[in-house]
Parts: C-alpha cells; sequence; structure tokens
C-alpha cells in the first residue's frame, strides 16, 4: 500500500444519479415509463437506494442545453432543485448539483447553494460546471468562450462564491430580544469582488453555510486543483489516472476522486448488456475510466484505485440495473474489505470526506488585527 493510502478510511463513494443512466439508451432499460423520470418518485427512490447502501456523495448532473438529442432524454429537472427536494428525504448523503459558471449569475450561484446547505443541515456540494459552447451561451445571450476565458471565468465565479460564503461570520445572526438586533451588522461583509468580466459587491442574503465553506468538486479540465476541495479525475486506464491524481494533489487538491462509468453482470451479461444498449444509441468515450464486466472485477479494480485516490465517482449505464448491483455486492465487498465507511447521520458532508470546516476569512483578520 502507498503512503498516500496508509491510514485512509478506504474509499469515498460518490454516485451519479442523473436521468436514467450515464449510457443514452438507458431510459429504454428503466422499466418505467419514459416520463417518470419528470416525477419526484424516480428521483426520490434512487437516492433514498443511494443512501442505504452507504454512498457518500450523490451527485446531480445538469447542462443548459436539453440532455440528449434524437431518441434521447428530451429533458430535465434542474439540478439544484432536485438536489433541494432530495435534502428533506435524506439526512447522510452529501448533495451535489452541477452548476454552470458561464451560465448562471455568481451571487445568485453562491445564494442557491448556501440555501442547501442550511436546508440540508451541512450537506451540500457544488459540481463545478463550466458549459461554454457557442449553444450553450446561446441561452443567456451569449457566445462560445476560448479555454483560456472559460478557465478565467470558472476561477473568478469559484472565488467569488467562497467570499460569499465568508460574507456572513458565523456568529454574525446574534437575535437580541432585548435591544430587538437580530444581526451584528458589524459582522456582515461587503466582498468588493472584480474579475475578468462580472463585479460583485455582496455581502449574501443568506448567513453562513454550516459547512463554513461548501465543499467544490471540479473536473480536473477546468486546471482548479487549487481552488477545489475535490478533484475529479477521468482518464481511460488506470497509470494515467494515478498519474493525474497525483498532479492535482501537488497542486493542492485535498482530495481526488476517480470517474468510473460501469456496466455490470445482472441478469444478463454486461457485454451482452452493453452491446443492446449500444444497438439503441451509441455510448461515446468519455475520456473516463470504464468498467464492463463483474461485481468481484469492479471490486478488484476500486481495491487497485485506492492506491492512488481518495474516492470515486460511479456513473452506472442504467441505474435500475447497475445500482441494485452496487448497493448488494459492490459496497459490502469494499466494506468487509475495510475499503469504505459509510456516512453517519447528522454528520455534515465535510465531516463525512474528513475535511475541516474552514475559518471564516473577515473573523481570522479581524483577530489577527486585535
Amino acid at each position: 500500500m502507498s503512503d498516500h493510502a496508509a491510514g485512509r478510511p478506504g474509499l469515498h463513494l460518490a454516485l451519479e444519479v442523473d436521468g436514467d443512466g450515464t449510457h443514452p439508451a438507458a431510459w429504454r432499460h428503466s422499466g418505467r415509463p419514459p416520463g417518470a423520470i419528470l416525477a419526484p418518485r424516480a428521483l426520490r427512490d434512487v437516492v433514498a437506494a443511494a443512501q442505504e447502501a452507504g454512498f457518500a456523495l450523490a451527485t446531480f448532473d445538469d447542462s443548459p442545453l436539453p440532455p440528449a438529442t434524437g431518441p434521447g432524454a428530451a429533458g430535465r429537472v434542474e439540478a439544484g432543485t432536485r438536489a433541494a427536494y432530495v435534502s428533506q428525504l435524506t439526512d447522510r448523503i452529501g448533495l451535489a448539483p452541477t452548476l454552470h459558471v458561464t451560465t448562471t449569475e455568481p451571487f445568485h450561484l453562491a445564494t442557491q447553494l448556501a440555501s442547501l446547505d442550511h436546508a440540508s443541515r451541512g450537506r451540500a456540494a457544488w459540481l463545478v460546471g463550466a458549459a461554454a459552447g457557442a449553444d450553450d451561451l446561446a441561452t443567456v445571450g451569449g457566445e462560445a468562450l476560448p479555454a483560456a476565458a472559460q478557465l478565467r471565468e470558472t476561477a473568478d465565479v469559484v472565488d467569488t462564491a467562497r467570499a460569499l460564503w465568508d460574507s456572513w461570520e458565523d456568529d454574525a445572526v446574534i437575535k437580541d430580544v432585548a435591544t430587538g438586533r437580530f444581526l451584528d451588522a458589524d459582522r456582515v461583509h461587503h466582498i468588493d469582488f472584480e474579475g475578468a468580466s462580472f463585479t460583485v459587491k455582496g455581502p449574501l442574503i443568506t448567513p453562513r453555510p454550516p459547512q463554513g465553506q461548501i465543499v467544490v468538486l471540479v473536473p480536473d479540465a477546468l486546471d482548479a486543483d487549487a481552488r477545489a476541495d475535490v478533484v475529479l479525475v477521468g482518464r481511460p486506464d488506470a497509470a494515467a489516472l494515478a498519474a493525474r491524481a497525483a498532479e492535482a494533489r501537488a497542486a493542492g487538491a485535498p482530495l481526488v476522486f476517480a470517474e468510473v462509468e460501469v456496466v455490470l453482470d445482472a441478469d444478463t451479461p454486461a457485454t451482452d448488456r452493453l452491446a443492446a444498449l449500444n444497438e439503441a444509441a451509441d455510448w461515446p468515450e468519455s475520456g473516463r475510466l470504464r468498467h464492463v464486466g463483474s461485481a468481484e472485477a469492479l471490486v478488484q479494480l476500486l481495491r487497485e484505485l485506492a492506491e492512488s485516490v481518495d474516492g470515486v465517482r460511479l456513473h452506472p449505464a442504467v441505474l435500475a440495473v447497475d445500482l441494485p448491483v452496487l448497493t448488494e455486492h459492490v459496497l459490502p465487498a469494499l466494506a468487509a474489505a475495510g475499503l469504505h465507511r459509510a456516512p453517519r447521520p447528522g454528520n455534515t458532508l465535510r465531516e463525512t470526506l474528513g475535511l475541516p470546516r474552514p475559518a471564516n476569512r473577515f473573523a481570522a483578520a479581524a483577530a489577527a488585527s486585535s
């Protein structure tokens, strides 16, 4: 076992729960009417199953555009709304909607995530999206962004959100009945952020989140390792993934998760399942590691990945088929081997992931100057 892996409590496991699964033809094999994916029951059942199995985190993909064209799914409920809905139906699993920095006002984005953290009692995360194509940005009247501008926009919005979450100190709300003061105005701060394409004055309209800072997950392609709490690394093979994970950690990322797509043996062998799915719609290569095979082989793969990463985000091809195999076979096998520990009720997501609660920058500055 590597020095990195030694002494850790095992892998943190995240699950992508968008739609009926990652494969474009997943809806054909979901066992539900196609329109059911827009109803609350499907989402509720998937997230409840993930929490019961011991997943640390559920992620909710989203895009300014419909999730597919042609025969695929034609719509979805906005990711932040989905996460807010299940926040009241869960008590352990973290909730990470994808919100795009290029199509969402930074102030509103930070408010929505702070509100989710309050609603979930400290289980909110943010999967940073940065849709930058011409069609994506046309939804807000913009034009396609060059790569450098996209990376700058990502950095500016993450920095702004983090500053806004600190704009209320932890003890700003005093609720002093005797004096009639609800808050201490001296502990609420304007952030006065000026980026390349926007300015924000602040303060946020929502008190500081229970976690202090929302857990920020950043795909490694956005080149924001030092700004992330979790970097999501997608590589088509384990060796390349381990090398990129080491780079992200060296750049300052506290945690690194591998991205793994899965098609598992069920009533039908995984290879036959994938062939049937691909007959309906091609599944393009995403740059992620893809496992097609047995639950036992997946457990072995995750054992190997545990040498170089802190967690894995799993992307089931068809949630209705692959999630039961994960919950009944894969997670129990990892737990039995000491490679997985389920989150506890009442813990914040930061506590589940072993991340410290950051000090408020304004309170820390005041203490340093006093």
